[in-house]
């Protein structure tokens, strides 16, 4: 079975206080749903688009899954959330496509006619294979569907009811707590994403009052703004720091092992074999990802889902082990003792 490096830091994008919010965002597709055309059903999807800083979500509806109408949605999405500085995804053909439009500077389309430079954004995705990797909106996504199923258990939708129920869908995440609900009614209300983007929870705004002249109520706005980010570094950070598996480093996968490719299509027996060729370090000199040769081509996977036979170039294997913990990001070199083809590595 695979042995998985020890978890990664947070990324800059999951703590990023004091930004505005949807500057790092995480984007994926769920459904599809079937809607009322006439007397004929039809296809739609949902677009969730979340803030990795403060977990806020927004929901477009997709009426197909190719390239323009990802693009629409993006462009719908920035029209009123603001220009993401990062989007991450998984490797979509739609975002694929989308990522070359959208940040390929040499296009001539003019996208920016509005809004600021397309240019400026930088576009992630997560290797094949992977959807631990996008556990922040994986996670939403079902949340989602929860809700949905909740308010709407068995309704048939036409197009405008299912754009209205995700609004709804959205601003019932939007309200949910991030820090502990304390019973005691003196404490502080948990923080929100709407407590952010709103103003409260609820998004009712009660009367101002401050001993503040009109010319300085902008003090007040601001501080509330800070107010948030302190809560937020005070009480959701500490837990959202943690790790929740896979707490020791183990020894890395090394170019030249001979491994097998956890694939849960397929029976056991059916895993592809192969010969890693280059291991991808991460910021914290830990191997997470690896390029492999199969008999039928080349494949990046991540080491989740890459587990190493004790065949092969053990001499090198063993060097390798034995720096592992030291914090060396150097590889040994390739040995001409492994095998070169990988259809047929050997098997004891």
């Amino acid at each position: 079975m695979p042995d998985p490096p020890q978890m990664a830091p947070l990324p800059i994008a999951r703590l990023a206080a004091y930004q505005r919010p949807f500057t790092y965002v995480g984007i994926d597709y769920f459904g599809p749903f079937l809607v009322a055309v006439g007397r004929r059903s039809e296809k739609r999807w949902g677009v969730i688009f979340t803030c990795l800083t403060i977990r806020a979500v927004h929901i477009e509806l997709a009426c197909s899954l190719d390239t323009a109408s990802c693009i629409m949605c993006i462009r719908n999405f920035i029209n009123r959330r603001g220009t993401p500085r990062e989007i991450y995804s998984d490797n979509g053909t739609n975002f694929k496509a989308a990522e070359k439009i959208i940040c390929d500077k040499a296009q001539t389309i003019n996208f920016n006619a509005v809004q600021p430079a397309f240019d400026d954004i930088k576009w992630k995705f997560n290797p094949p294979a992977a959807p631990h990797m996008g556990g922040a909106w994986e996670r939403l996504v079902r949340s989602v569907k929860t809700v949905l199923y909740a308010i709407c258990p068995a309704r048939k939708f036409t197009s405008e009811g299912l754009q209205s129920a995700l609004w709804e869908v959205e601003f019932i995440l939007n309200s949910r707590p991030l820090t502990f609900v304390s019973l005691d009614s003196k404490d502080d209300e948990a923080i929100t994403p709407n407590h952010l983007l709103l103003g409260s929870a609820s998004g009712y705004k009660t009367v101002f009052k401050t001993t503040h002249t009109v010319q300085h109520t902008w003090q007040a706005v601001q501080e509330f703004a800070d107010q948030f980010w302190r809560r937020w570094v005070r009480e959701y950070v500490p837990d959202l720091a943690r790790r929740g598996k896979w707490f020791t480093k183990r020894p890395p996968i090394a170019a030249g092992d001979v491994v097998v490719i956890l694939d849960e299509t397929l029976p056991r027996n059916r895993w592809p074999k192969g010969i890693v060729e280059q291991t991808i370090l991460a910021k914290d000199n830990q191997v997470r990802r690896v390029i492999i040769r199969t008999a039928n081509g080349t494949l990046q996977r991540p080491v989740a889902k890459v587990a190493v036979l004790d065949v092969g170039c053990n001499g090198a294997k063993q060097s390798h082990e034995e720096s592992s913990f030291t914090g060396g990001g150097m590889l040994p070199p390739k040995s001409t003792d492994c095998p070169a083809d990988p259809t047929q590595p050997p098997m004891g």
